[in-house]
């Protein structure tokens, strides 16, 4: 977590998950976009500049069949852990799937629709988790 975050003593807003489990949730998706080779996966850590979740994760995909290919990953992953998107938003031809799981949200681009919406940009005073820098221990 952020150095100095004066957050909600550790609980995110979506109830009784902490922003610790949201966090794992997150790399845990992470880590299946890459499996799946996915490109510039990055996370967004949202809590100081939004309600709308604790943090998003980002990830390009190089046609429409890896989009389908790399949000399906992430949602047998994080359901291996419990977890059912709230929304799915983004269909078999979508350049662009959503996944909802309140505290976090997921965004399955192709590069141009990445490129165009530009989140990175559009959420600019978001911090960007350093992944490499975070070792969550497994879920017993």
């Amino acid at each position: 977590m952020r150095a100095g975050h004066k957050g909600r003593n550790g609980f995110s807003r979506t109830g009784g998950i902490t922003t610790n489990d949201i966090l794992a949730n997150a790399l845990v998706a992470a880590d299946s976009a890459e499996g799946k080779k996915g490109e510039r996966v990055t996370i967004l850590d949202m809590r100081e500049v939004t309600l709308i979740a604790d943090y998003f994760v980002i990830v390009s995909a190089m046609n429409l069949i890896q989009v389908q290919s790399i949000a399906d990953a992430i949602e047998e992953a994080l359901g291996a852990r419990g977890l059912k998107p709230v929304n799915r938003v983004g269909g078999s031809r979508a350049h662009w799937v959503l996944l909802d799981y309140s505290g976090l949200v997921v965004h399955v681009f192709t590069e141009e629709e990445r490129n165009y919406y530009n989140l990175e940009r559009l959420w600019g005073d978001a911090m960007v988790v350093d992944r490499a820098a975070l070792k969550v221990p497994p879920q017993s």
